[in-house]
């Protein structure tokens, strides 16, 4: 089901990245936008943008790993835009390393942050919409919740985790006027490093920022091709090529997959 015309959109993480790549787009789709972010800094400066682009924009600060803080959202959404056409469940963190050498604590802080975080989404906002029968739920993965490369344990399987949600409520949500849609990206310029965590070797980091840099999507198309996906009623949302490939030869030859690609996944890397 396409989008209303002008949609009441509430995006997490928007204060950076995709997040504001995503509230700028919608913003230039008519939206009326609730903009969230634990970065205060950063969250006024999307709205900054946002206002600036014409849409209607109100912020609050979110942690998404609180249940109470996203509770607390979905009534806000209600009070100062009467509901929400679209939830995108955005916010996002990394942690890289080896599994076994990972800390306990960095899998409690991803696994609270993008695992807990949509799951907390759409438990608050999904009644809400069930009940006044339409409305969408964007998930924001990746394509790491689809084939795991080595030495992104974490993130890979929260992503997955993500994936997996987003599928289910796919037959869930089947007849209730409700939709779903999970994003999965492969590399683009994005402030995630700046919040990340890493266990092991310091330069792994830079190879994955190169292909950051250089992939032909960037925040703004990635933004874009999400929006249009919700419109088109798609569960997977793939905008890169890339992403695309490595996803169909996993299906097609699964043991081939993991043994080649996977089984060197670090030379891809350099």
């Amino acid at each position: 089901m396409a989008l209303p015309k002008h949609p009441r959109a509430v995006i997490t993480g928007a204060g950076s990245g995709l997040g504001r790549a995503l509230s700028l787009e919608l913003a230039g789709r008519g939206a009326r936008l609730l903009l969230a972010d634990i970065d205060d800094a950063g969250l006024a400066e999307t709205a900054r943008l946002t206002g600036a682009a014409g849409a209607e924009t109100v912020t609050q600060r979110c942690n998404v790993a609180v249940a109470a803080e996203v509770e607390a959202l979905a009534v806000a959404a209600d009070e100062r835009m009467g509901g929400s056409d679209l939830v995108i469940n955005n916010a996002g963190v990394a942690v890289g390393g080896l599994v076994g050498e990972i800390p306990l604590t960095d899998w409690e802080w991803i696994m609270a942050v993008n695992i807990w975080g949509v799951i907390y989404g759409c438990h608050s906002f999904l009644p809400r919409m069930k009940r006044q029968k339409s409305g969408h739920v964007l998930n924001v993965a990746s394509t790491a919740g689809l084939i795991h490369a080595p030495g992104m344990g974490p993130y890979n399987v929260t992503k997955a985790g993500v994936v997996a949600l987003s599928e289910t409520l796919a037959a869930e949500l089947t007849g209730t006027g409700v939709g779903v849609t999970v994003l999965c990206p492969t590399f683009f310029k994005t402030n995630i490093f700046k919040s990340s965590r890493s266990t092991g070797d310091a330069a792994a980091k830079a190879p994955v920022e190169k292909l950051m840099a250089r992939a032909r999507l960037q925040a703004d198309g990635v933004a874009r091709y999400a929006i249009d996906s919700v419109d088109a009623g798609r569960l997977h949302a793939l905008p890169h090529g890339d992403g695309r490939w490595f996803w169909r030869a996993k299906r097609v030859a699964p043991g081939f997959f993991a043994s080649t690609v996977l089984g060197h996944g670090q030379r891809f890397l350099k």
